[in-house]
């Protein structure tokens, strides 16, 4: 069990070196291309529209491959696509390089995402403890990791290209070789009795219990189950069309849409803000985003605790909440310190949306794949398509000040908190998804 819980880990770290890989030197990358916010979102939304297509097929990619295999493939494509853009940035001078590279980095990454959470779910399951805040901790270690490496490399001029030769290289390593370690697809539930669609999963935290095992055989086993009932099982295309019916997981993604944006905004923007807002060199942009996602770090490995104590509602609540304090002082200022301080705050504000929605989404074991699929797709979706658009407002009204728009989304997932709380799994058959 230990393997298989550093091999997951690993997995979400490696996620987490991918991103703050790129974007810790997109100041380089801006300043070798000679580009405008506006180019460098028309960049973004390269890599935006491929992951949104991938992460919208996620779901079925896992169910027919497993999420073992998805990982693989996913941090292949996410390693060649970092040499890509390197090859772009440093060696041709072409934005048409970058954004192919882009391309094929985001079509990796939003599939591996979903794997990894699928798999992190599984494990979560198999040890009867809430680890997911944990492992999506593992990925802010990663981007901590990957921003400071990324800071030193702007400090000392390093390449772009050797830059990301490293760090693809390490990336696709690791989940190749923790791969072999992953036992979703073969571990089977814990629990003392066959999980069927209409029965309640029990947990033992009724607001922030762990998640089912979701692998293709045991949600097929689990719709046997309700075919030799009488009722006719649903296939993975009917799920995923079912779950994107469902009101409460489509508002979930709502609630993760905006932490999200949260998120994804300053991932893509932090280091150009202060460079350009706030006069401050490249490195010490990436320092900045460093500490955002040191602060994401810490609430991730803090999230634990404080939902089993307070519960998913109020949480999300505190978490919205936070995240609004800490942009809006970011945006407004006066002095750059205080933007950095801004920044912690900001960090510890977004660090639960992510793992608490896929939770929320997972409270039904045999849809949870499906839901979670769906979820990933919202909350992905603002994660990459956010920062682009916010490129176009930056062109208007300057990077600082475009930062303001994911305010309203974050009041907006701050009313919808209450639907994070536990829900009772339905029994849904196939002439539902008609």
């Amino acid at each position: 069990m230990s393997r298989w819980r550093v091999a997951v880990l690993a997995s979400y770290a490696a996620s987490g070196i991918a991103f703050a890989t790129w974007v810790s030197r997109l100041p380089a990358i801006r300043d070798g291309l000679n580009l405008t916010p506006g180019g460098i979102g028309l960049l973004l939304m390269c890599m935006t529209v491929a992951s949104f297509i991938s992460i919208s097929a996620s779901g079925l990619i896992v169910l027919r491959l497993g999420p073992k295999l998805t990982s693989w493939i996913g941090s292949c494509m996410v390693g060649a696509g970092l040499v890509t853009v390197g090859v772009g940035a440093s060696l041709a001078g072409s934005p048409l390089v970058v954004a192919a590279g882009l391309v094929v980095l985001g079509l990796g990454t939003a599939s591996w995402n979903t794997a990894s959470n699928v798999e992190g779910a599984a494990l979560e399951r198999s040890l009867e403890r809430h680890i997911m805040p944990h492992l999506h901790g593992a990925f802010s270690l990663g981007t901590v990791a990957a921003a400071g490496f990324g800071a030193w490399a702007a400090a000392v001029h390093m390449p772009v290209f050797w830059h990301f030769l490293i760090s693809g290289v390490v990336v696709t390593t690791a989940v190749i070789t923790a791969g072999f370690s992953f036992r979703a697809e073969k571990t089977p539930a814990t629990s003392s009795s066959t999980i069927r669609s209409g029965e309640t999963d029990t947990f033992q935290d009724p607001s922030t219990g762990p998640l089912p095992i979701i692998t293709p055989e045991s949600q097929n086993s689990s719709l046997r189950s309700d075919a030799s009932q009488g009722a006719p099982p649903l296939d993975s295309k009917r799920l995923v069309a079912l779950a994107w019916r469902d009101r409460r997981t489509l508002l979930i993604g709502v609630l993760v849409l905006g932490l999200a944006l949260a998120e994804g905004a300053a991932g893509d923007w932090v280091a150009l803000a202060l460079a350009d807002g706030y006069g401050q060199s490249d490195a010490a942009g990436a320092v900045g985003y460093g500490l955002f996602v040191t602060f994401m770090t810490i609430g991730r490995f803090a999230g634990t605790s404080i939902l089993d104590r307070f519960g998913r509602v109020v949480v999300m609540r505190w978490c919205s909440a936070t995240a609004v304090v800490g942009l809006a002082l970011f945006v407004f200022s006066p002095v750059p310190w205080l933007a950095f301080v801004a920044l912690a705050v900001w960090g510890l504000g977004a660090s639960l949306g992510f793992p608490v929605g896929m939770s929320a989404a997972a409270d039904d074991p045999v849809h949870a794949a499906a839901r979670v699929s769906v979820v990933s797709t919202i909350g992905y979706g603002a994660f990459l398509c956010g920062p682009p658009l916010l490129g176009l407002l930056a062109e208007h009204f300057g990077i600082l000040h475009s930062l303001l728009a994911p305010l309203v989304l974050l009041v907006v997932s701050f009313f919808l908190a209450p639907l994070a709380g536990q829900q009772k799994a339905k029994s849904v058959h196939s002439g539902d998804a008609r």
